[in-house]
């Protein structure tokens, strides 16, 4: 027998048994994600199985809280699209109930039942504005009410017998005509709606007027548009200020007119908005800065969240928002997990003080979840390329808020006028890139030994002594080693933070529950959303760290970190579920 043959003989067995040990680690790996379900969230919203993307028509009525959503019955990947439907006396346990929509009509729905909104008429009685998918798939606008005010659920919806209630006409693209918003009536008490919509190539937002809620009129002229977007999905329309009350848009009153207001579009695999004056008497909505103007990239979040959905909170006198978090794992992952789609754990949104941006922040009730199991730490100095652990919590699902200070401010490095986009600065200068002045921050569902991690961090820049601001913080999500698996989406994500760090601290709020982890950057000015799979870094084999991987000290002026406990999810027939 020839050396090489033999050669050959190990090569092949061990390439075998290479292919073997692989295949045994997929099928482990598979047969544990079923049984044990590591990555399905203790206190984040989802079904208990199959497909969910959108939220739609979230509403406060009669003391209950009601989400509904885009869902598929059937698969945990898009198609068959209904309205599933969960209620909440308290934003965080969640009864799920019966389909609240399904596609019957084809004239309006029967292809599918889209994203919509949920607006009071006179009486307080909610409607429902949503998108249907008709025979010929074209999209159109229809109507739906409750089918029993007195079922404090709302269970049960009847179709309008004048659907569609809107069509794509007069040049409006068919297939590009989606998502009302919730309604407004002014002074006048004639109500407006706006609806995404594309026409040649350029994003825009449709309006129509109404006396009664049934039939509508096309305006003249959009509410906004842009020749630098493509089509605007689930466009949301709403009043903000300082205040949380500054959200209502009831307008009862002038006053509401007076105050700014936010129109948020979905494009682009992001939510983008923009601030500015809306006109009672023409309807005309003055922007301060436009969709993708230079130097201005406003959004609500600058990772994983997209299609949002805001509404009054008229019992807590506040705007609430959500968002669709999808998943970064593959179409057969789906499968093996049963269900596929997060929200967003809502959150409060109001306008910063400075006027030039919103705010958010995981709504108060968020609180009640933290477990006893909290670990505090006050005035620790970081040096250079250190790490500290943080003991005594499940660090795969905790609540951690940390505030930085920085002294040496004047050793960071150079703000290179080029790096005008903050994802591809963050992806450029990595965990593994040494500064002077970060990376420092969290590293959260990280292994023992940190082959798996997810690095939420800052670094800080000084600009040229022409410029305004005299520091940049950069705020950075890397999700390059947050498995040891290679077939996932690990996008870095980034987003510039409007501080100063010679004046104020600078602070990180992150929630991790097991796949997903927002974090909130400068009391909610920049806010992250990301979805990791690890396959260590998973249950009790998760990790906490701070840490500061620049050359100059940091210090942590104060840390606070809990357990949290899981939210109630069941279902009408009263099972768990979550």
């Amino acid at each position: 027998m020839s050396m090489i043959w033999v050669f050959s003989l190990i090569v092949l067995t061990s390439i075998s048994h290479g292919i073997e040990a692989s295949n045994l680690r997929h099928k482990n790996h598979e047969w544990l994600v079923k049984r044990n379900q590591p990555y399905r969230t203790g206190y984040h919203f989802q079904p208990p199985k199959n497909w969910m993307n959108d939220p739609n028509g979230p509403m406060y009525f009669n003391g209950v809280y009601h989400l509904f959503y885009q869902y598929n019955p059937y698969s945990p990947l898009w198609g068959n699209i209904t309205w599933g439907h969960s209620i909440s006396y308290n934003l965080i346990d969640w009864i799920h109930l019966d389909i609240a929509l399904t596609p019957t009509d084809p004239n309006s729905d029967i292809n599918g039942c889209w994203s919509g909104s949920i607006t009071f008429l006179q009486g307080n009685k909610p409607a429902i504005l949503y998108t249907g998918k008709d025979f010929q798939n074209h999209e159109v606008q229809n109507l739906a009410l409750p089918e029993n005010l007195s079922d404090p659920f709302l269970r049960e919806w009847t179709k309008s017998p004048l659907n569609p209630l809107m069509t794509p006409i007069n040049g409006i693209e068919p297939l590009l005509f989606r998502d009302p918003t919730t309604a407004w009536r002014g002074l006048d008490n004639i109500w407006r709606v706006i609806i995404g919509a594309e026409i040649d190539g350029n994003g825009l937002a449709i309006m129509y007027k109404s006396s009664d809620f049934m039939h509508w009129t096309r305006s003249k002229t959009p509410l906004h548009s842009s020749n630098k977007t493509i089509m605007w999905e689930c466009p949301d329309f709403f009043p903000v200020g300082i205040k949380g009350s500054d959200g209502d848009n009831s307008y009862s009153n002038e006053d509401q007119y007076e105050k700014k207001h936010a129109l948020k579009v979905s494009f682009h695999s992001h939510d983008y908005y923009v601030l500015g004056q809306y006109s009672i008497e023409t309807d005309e909505f003055k922007v301060e800065t436009d969709f993708m103007d230079e130097g201005f990239d406003l959004r609500l979040d600058y990772g994983k969240f997209y299609a949002s959905k805001s509404f009054y909170d008229s019992e807590k006198k506040r705007r609430v928002v959500w968002g669709w978090v999808n998943e970064s794992d593959s179409d057969a992952d789906a499968f093996i997990k049963g269900w596929s789609g997060l929200q967003s754990f809502p959150r409060t949104i109001v306008l910063s003080e400075s006027g030039k941006q919103l705010l958010q922040w995981p709504i108060e009730e968020m609180e009640k979840l933290r477990s006893d199991e909290k670990v505090s730490l006050e005035n620790k100095m970081l040096r250079g390329d250190s790490i500290i652990e943080i003991f005594g919590i499940t660090a795969s699902q905790a609540d951690v808020e940390v505030s930085f200070e920085v002294s040496e401010l004047e050793e960071a490095e150079l703000m290179d006028s080029s790096w005008v986009d903050p994802q591809l600065l963050c992806d450029g200068k990595n965990l593994s890139v040494r500064g002077k002045v970060g990376a420092f921050g969290l590293l959260v569902l990280a292994s023992d030994n940190l082959t798996e991690q997810t690095a939420i961090f800052f670094r800080i820049f000084k600009t040229d002594k022409s410029e305004k601001k005299k520091y940049v913080v950069l705020m950075c999500s890397d999700q390059s080693k947050s498995s040891l698996r290679n077939d996932l989406d690990k996008t870095t994500y980034g987003a510039f933070v409007d501080l100063d760090p010679l004046h104020e601290k600078i602070t990180l709020r992150t929630l991790i529950d097991h796949s997903i982890v927002e974090s909130f950057g400068g009391e909610g000015r920049s806010v992250i959303t990301t979805r990791v799979y690890p396959l260590l870094a998973i249950n009790k084999g998760a990790h906490l760290y701070v840490f500061n991987n620049g050359t100059k000290s940091v210090k942590i002026s104060k840390l606070n970190a809990w357990s949290m406990n899981n939210a109630k999810f069941v279902s009408w027939k009263g099972e768990e579920n979550q």
